[in-house]
């Protein structure tokens, strides 16, 4: 039985943990297993897991996150639903590259 047909037999139980915390959980997986442990995720947070994701992966975390707090050099510069956060300008030129734009002279 793989883990994720034990995670289906079986619902949470007393002793389950509450919280699970990754650091860089998709770090050398391809696509396919990538899509794998976001569906993984996706299921334990179903479970009532609360799960706490360290990651520069901002396609995975935002695809589980509900919430997402940016840090930039140990500051946090953003905070909120994942929509939001990553349309957050400093958000966009610490992490995800800022939109330069030409102005003709």
């Amino acid at each position: 039985m793989g883990t994720s047909d034990s995670l289906r037999s079986r619902g949470p139980s007393p002793a389950a943990p509450k919280l699970l915390l990754l650091d860089e959980p998709g770090a050398g997986l391809n696509t396919v297993e990538k899509s794998e442990l976001v569906q993984l995720l996706k299921r334990l947070k179903g479970h009532g897991l609360t799960i706490l994701v360290i990651d520069h992966d901002m396609n995975l975390v935002e695809q589980v996150a509900d919430r997402i707090t940016v840090l930039n050099f140990g500051r946090r510069i953003a905070d909120g639903p994942p929509a939001e956060v990553l349309r957050n300008p400093e958000v966009m030129a610490a992490y995800l590259g800022s939109v330069k734009t030409h102005v003709a002279p």
